[in-house]
């Protein structure tokens, strides 16, 4: 009897002793198979031990490789701003092919042409180069002979003709309105007396293939001399 107590007391001290290793292994660690990582449980005693400090390093280490990261997402991020700014840069084909100003006559644009026959043109009719310029090329008329007739006509080299100040008649037209109760013809203005002066050079002349001094002297004044001296204008025109 005594031998079976000794038995039993020894098999429950042995259970006791595998329940408590048991639990003890159980709470030092455990190991997640799915993604191979161990988990370990610190202890004050492990702190003793360096466990602690290797903790702390490993959370630095964390954080220093995700900022490592985030520093290079920015310059991916800067490099694509960059890239689109450059796009928006002109390339030198593009900066020369800005359209200019035309070539209209004689080798001028029409800001240049408009600033020559300004140079000849004084008193009542200065500054009015571009109205004669454009609207003679619009017509077809040589727009150096056009001024040079006005020169002649008027006067307008210096001081124009009391026929420009007073009735806005710039090329000696005749007709109505009348001008004072003479035989010239008066306009509302100074820019419709140029049109009209124009018009009148292109329908009466031009269209019938009278297109130099010469050509038109005989039919638009009674002078032998009308067309040399528009001819002598020309020249001075074009040298300014």
């Amino acid at each position: 009897m005594k031998k079976v107590s000794k038995l039993s007391l020894t098999l429950a001290s042995i259970g006791v002793f595998m329940i408590g290793l048991a639990g003890v292994l159980q709470y030092k660690a455990f190991e997640i198979e799915d993604n191979a990582v161990a988990y370990e449980t610190v202890t004050m005693k492990d702190s003793y031990a360096g466990k602690v400090e290797e903790v702390n390093k490993n959370v630095e280490n964390s954080v220093e490789e995700s900022n490592n990261n985030t520093e290079v997402v920015d310059n991916a991020t800067e490099e694509v701003v960059i890239e689109e700014e450059l796009e928006d840069v002109k390339t030198y084909e593009e900066v020369n092919t800005v359209p200019v100003d035309p070539i209209v006559f004689d080798g001028l644009t029409m800001g240049q042409l408009a600033d020559k026959l300004n140079r000849s043109l004084n008193s009542t009719i200065s500054g009015k180069g571009y109205l004669i310029a454009s609207y003679s090329l619009q017509l077809g008329i040589d727009p150096y002979m056009a001024t040079a007739i006005i020169l002649h006509e008027t006067g307008c080299n210096g001081t124009c003709s009391s026929l420009v100040r007073e009735c806005n008649n710039v090329g000696g037209q005749k007709g109505g309105p009348s001008c004072g109760g003479g035989a010239y013809k008066a306009y509302p203005t100074l820019d419709e007396g140029i049109m009209g002066y124009l018009d009148n050079l292109y329908r009466n002349y031009y269209s019938y293939g009278l297109t130099t001094p010469e050509a038109i002297g005989p039919k638009y004044a009674a002078s032998t001399t009308w067309a040399s001296q528009v001819n002598n204008y020309i020249a001075l025109i074009k040298s300014r």
